[in-house]
């Protein structure tokens, strides 16, 4: 059975659990345990490592965003696809559940691959992480540009959108003035960016179960007719629908991760073994529960299923035909709340995956990007060089967006590779007999085995579904071209092979946590015993 049980008040003795100074001392011990000098700041509470999660995942951002492309492919009917991908997710985060209790560790994908896998492994893993967090804040921040000219006319400030460039112009305005507020709000601290991020989880979460019932009340057909609505669209395929599904199953994939960021704070956390595992569960489950409710009432309380406006102006479209105009614009903007902490959580993760790789001393310029700020406690050259990055990407959007659109999907991949990474290395670990669960923490028990071999079998396999070449997702408009179809096996190839040989040719030698960062090891009394 799962098991989980704190181990602060299992220590705490007659006099009962110790207190914040305690804790926070067997925080630190466990993190000089793996190596490390304790360096940023503890100052997150349980609600503030829920929300880092749940913002990430953006119940809002990811349902707005892609449900055109969910209808467009799948119909109706590809509702499916939401749970499906939720039990697949839901085995992946119980694996990490038992690292984070173990390992509460600064991005903690690379550090549990390198634990579990070994330096390269881990090494890859927290690459290929990184460079997917770069595209994936980029990818986050062109949503802006899905919602605010719907809102208002007047944020569609490059052109009328009209011309063949304005759209993505603007989504690159909008987007880097949403990054730079992102980057300096990671750059200031990690209480200031979780002040902020909780505040707005907190709207999100109103806002999407206020839409839960809004919607419900404009419900005009039963559930039958929506989940069984496939709309011939698997007719003249080889696979029939089952091969649409597949296709329309990418809306789904390209919501539900980025759980573990609750996690990748756990340098900056209290209890983080404890609660951890909690805020990664809770984030998962909440936004499977509200998303998928929003996503069913949507499609029961359209008035026209059949409508073409469904797969080219999306949910934004749902709300404002069935809630009117001033309750749909009040939806949306809680829409453009929920992007904005989704890109301060995103561009929180990658700064500390950054942060992590290169005190280990694994990142062209190591001593820099790990340095800490000794007023704001928090690197803050990461989060300076991630925004810039992002910006960068989102200017490829602009005469090139298919070529944005393949990037955007691949570095989705790269991230369930790099859970891969993770959950494999787990089981080997696993059937060897070589892993433990921490005492007294979160624990899977007798179901480790069967969990841990489903969430392998399911990354493999959903890796593959993202990555098949479809044309419809790598190139979907202009001229056919090979190398955009085969763009996903192309780009993963370059990265993966151009990066690993990168690190076995020059960075292995040097891998190793720096001299300042080193867990400092008291001197063993002479009188002790040798152990």
């Amino acid at each position: 059975m799962v098991r989980v049980s704190g181990t602060r008040e299992d220590v705490g003795g007659p006099s009962g659990p110790p207190g914040p100074g305690a804790s926070t001392r067997d925080d630190d011990a466990a993190l000089g345990a793996l190596g490390y000098r304790p360096e940023l700041k503890r100052t997150l509470g349980n609600f503030h490592t829920f929300a880092a999660g749940i913002s990430y995942i953006s119940i809002l951002t990811g349902t707005f965003q892609l449900f055109y492309f969910g209808v467009s492919f799948g119909g109706p009917a590809y509702w499916w696809s939401w749970p499906i991908v939720f039990v697949g997710q839901l085995m992946v985060a119980l694996c990490f559940c038992e690292l984070a209790a173990r390992y509460p560790v600064a991005g903690s994908v690379y550090n549990w691959a390198k634990t579990l896998g070994g330096p390269h492994v881990g090494w890859l893993g927290g690459w290929m992480m990184l460079a997917a967090t770069m595209v994936t804040l980029s990818a986050v921040a062109l949503a802006y540009q899905v919602t605010l000219p719907q809102i208002d006319a007047r944020f569609q400030i490059v052109g009328d959108g009209s011309g063949a460039t304005d759209a993505a112009a603007n989504a690159v305005l909008l987007g880097t003035v949403l990054i730079v507020f992102s980057t300096l709000v990671n750059a200031f601290g990690v209480r200031l960016m979780a002040r902020i991020n909780s505040a707005g989880v907190f709207i999100e979460l109103i806002a999407a179960v206020g839409l839960v019932v809004l919607l419900a009340s404009q419900i005009t057909r039963g559930p039958a007719d929506v989940l069984t609505e496939t709309q011939a669209l698997g007719d003249g395929q080889s696979l029939g629908y089952f091969g649409a599904f597949l296709t329309a199953s990418l809306a789904s994939a390209y919501v539900m991760y980025g759980f573990d960021t609750a996690s990748s704070l756990g340098e900056e956390s209290h209890d983080p073994s404890r609660n951890a595992p909690r805020a990664i569960l809770r984030a998962l489950v909440a936004s499977f529960l509200i998303g998928g409710l929003i996503l069913l009432f949507a499609l029961m309380a359209v008035p026209d299923l059949a409508s073409k406006e469904l797969s080219d102006k999306g949910l934004q479209y749902v709300v404002l035909e069935t809630l009117g105009a001033d309750m749909g614009e009040v939806v949306l903007w809680c829409v453009v709340v929920a992007i904005t902490v989704c890109v301060l959580a995103v561009q929180a993760a990658g700064t500390r995956m950054m942060f992590a790789m290169a005190r280990d001393n694994n990142l062209p310029a190591s001593r820099q990007l790990a340095r800490v700020s000794p007023r704001f406690r928090t690197p803050v050259l990461p989060a300076v060089v991630i925004g810039v990055v992002g910006v960068a990407v989102l200017v490829v959007n602009v005469n090139q967006p298919q070529i944005f659109s393949v990037i955007t999907s691949i570095a989705i991949i790269m991230i369930y590779l790099a859970y891969l990474l993770v959950t494999l290395p787990m089981l080997i670990q696993r059937l060897r007999g070589t892993w433990r669960p921490v005492d007294g923490g979160f624990s899977l028990g007798r179901w480790g085995l069967p969990v841990n071999v489903v969430a392998v079998v399911w990354g493999a396999v959903m890796s593959l579904n993202l990555a098949w070449p479809r044309a419809e997702v790598y190139n979907a408009t202009g001229e056919q071209h090979w190398y955009l179809r085969w763009g996903a096996f192309l780009f993963i190839g370059v990265v993966a092979v151009g990066g690993f040989a990168y690190y076995w040719f020059v960075q292995r030698r040097r891998t190793g946590v720096l001299a300042e960062h080193r867990a400092v090891v008291p001197p063993r009394d002479p009188s002790a015993p040798a152990s």
